[in-house]
């Protein structure tokens, strides 16, 4: 499978044969600053945004599709170490309360011998 920059996927077939799959669309807003964000990485057209004027890319629409890169993460990842040191801390809170129990109950039962 290929895209192009024009966004059209092809398929070639294990008999050699390549064949136009798809077409990718694009779609551009009069003002991209007023669409509803409705997600981490998902926005939907609103009334500030104005109608979407959607076309193929390099044609009707001036992007363009690349093919073969990767995108970075959308995760935060100060937020994502922030969340694991403070499970981290949590999980040894509990181990320290465990074993502190544990040096009790062992220190109970040397006083009834």
């Amino acid at each position: 499978m290929s895209i192009d920059s024009s966004g059209v996927i092809s398929g070639i077939f294990t008999n050699g044969v390549t064949r136009n799959l798809a077409q990718i669309v694009l779609a551009d807003f009069n003002n991209p600053a007023g669409l509803l964000k409705v997600g981490d990485n998902m926005y939907q057209e609103s009334a500030n945004s104005g109608q979407a004027v959607k076309g193929i890319a390099r044609s009707t629409i001036s992007g363009s599709v690349s093919s073969g890169y990767l995108e970075m993460s959308n995760v935060d990842l100060a937020q994502e170490f922030t969340k694991m040191i403070i499970a981290q801390r949590g999980f040894q809170a509990n181990a320290r309360t465990i074993t502190t129990t544990d040096n009790m109950l062992g220190e109970l039962v040397n006083l009834k011998r």
